[in-house]
């Protein structure tokens, strides 16, 4: 029996997304959830309702449970967004998927896992780094002030990407609106979004038949090769590798997981480090401070979108309650990522905090496959700031930053800074 039950608590009205009174600060409704209705009821922007997780305990079992997974458009799950629009982030449709559950999830996952190691990405460092210095530059260049969203955090991830799938860089623009409609909420029109997503497959299609007559030493190429390799498609136990199928969805899921996702950290990243100056001067006396910093910012990100959801096939008891089979539940890692129980000071930013177990990339069997290369990209964004601009400043207050609106992960539409 929980607390609300004993004594007739009674719940907030909780209309997702939540915001705070700016686009850097939790909304104070968190705090009193976390308290006192830890499982929530939560209106969504199609008008479903889905349960409501926002302590830490709660929130890391879900997401840990193997049980359960992101919900697709077979299950019966509450609409994330209004009827007839949403992209295939948002509703779980999709011409191509890779296996979401059991062996052969854990089988896509071992194959597309081996390219994110700490080896990998230690390689890919120095070209990350010179393309962050030519869009750095760049910005200087045309002079201040200027939205360092537009200039650096939304084409350093799609370059990232693009390089990763052995992209040309004059389809780069293309993957960027991609990757707009594939995560929206409420931004595009269906019609919009079968078109984008026909487009992308025909892309990826002709690009995977392209990489298999000349490999080279990209993602897709290297995917391309251990499938051959293992035999074909199919179980490793059968001696086969990654299908075309799996091969277009494993793009679309790095371009949905790593662009906008991305592109969106690092504006909030720096506008959490400029909002107080003494942050930024602390990381410009010592520059080692660079990975905890990125760790932090993305626990203290409050702006983080909708959240993490899991449909259940069976019950399942979350915070002493049963939740019954057929919920939707979503799982807020921003309001978990700011539960006393689990971050002492949980309210400040701590540049040096260690260890820092956030949610922000998810945990268990389903967590961010790419979340090396997301943090090697936040590193690299950073470190070239502090040594290109090491006078930046944010050209507005951070009161006057505006929220991007109608995607399923949050950000800050501009990112005005001077020098």
């Amino acid at each position: 029996m929980t607390d609300q039950a004993e004594h007739a608590y009674a719940q907030p009205p909780v209309s997702l997304p939540l915001s705070g009174d700016t686009p850097l600060e939790p909304p104070a409704v968190w705090e009193e959830l976390r308290a006192r209705c830890p499982v929530a009821h939560a209106t969504l922007p199609s008008g479903d309702t889905a349960v409501y997780l926002t302590r830490y305990d709660d929130v890391r079992g879900l997401l840990a449970d193997p049980r359960f997974v992101r919900p697709t458009e077979e299950d019966n799950a509450a609409r994330m967004a209004p009827e007839g629009a949403g992209g295939a982030a948002a509703t779980g449709s999709s011409a191509v998927a890779h296996p979401t559950k059991g062996e052969p999830h854990q089988r896509w996952r071992r194959q597309v896992g081996r390219y994110f190691t700490a080896k990998r990405m230690t390689a890919l460092r120095p070209a990350m780094i010179r393309l962050a210095e030519g869009l750095v530059d760049a910005m200087l260049a045309d002079g201040a002030p200027a939205d360092l969203r537009a200039s650096l955090g939304f084409p350093f991830p799609v370059y990232v990407i693009c390089d990763l799938l052995g992209v040309p860089a004059e389809d780069r623009d293309r993957f960027s609106g991609w990757s707009d409609s594939f995560l929206s909420v409420t931004r595009y029109s269906a019609d919009e979004i079968r078109t984008a997503q026909a487009e992308f497959v025909a892309y990826m299609s002709a690009h995977i038949a392209a990489k298999r007559a000349e490999p080279a030493d990209d993602l897709l190429s290297v995917l391309i090769t251990q499938s051959a390799e293992a035999g074909g498609a199919g179980s490793e136990s059968e001696g086969g590798g990654l299908s075309d199928d799996e091969l277009v969805s494993t793009g679309m899921g790095l371009l949905v997981a790593g662009h906008e996702t991305t592109a969106n950290s690092i504006g909030k990243m720096v506008s959490l480090l400029l909002d107080d100056r003494g942050r930024w001067e602390s990381l410009l006396a010592d520059p080692s401070l660079v990975r905890t910093a990125v760790e932090e910012s993305l626990r203290f990100d409050s702006n983080l979108g909708f959240g993490l959801r899991r449909y259940l096939g069976e019950d399942a008891e979350v915070g002493g309650q049963v939740v019954p089979a057929g919920s939707t539940v979503v799982c807020s890692m921003p309001a978990a990522n700011r539960d006393e129980r689990a971050f002492t000071g949980a309210d400040a930013m701590d540049l040096a905090r260690t260890p820092n177990p956030h949610l922000t990339f998810g945990v268990g069997p389903h967590s961010c496959l790419g979340q090396a290369l997301a943090r090697t990209e936040l590193q690299v964004v950073l470190e070239v700031l502090l040594s290109r601009v090491p006078t930046l400043r944010l050209a507005v207050p951070a009161a006057e930053l505006r929220k991007t609106e109608g995607l399923l992960v949050g950000g800050l539409s501009e990112v005005p800074v001077s020098w």
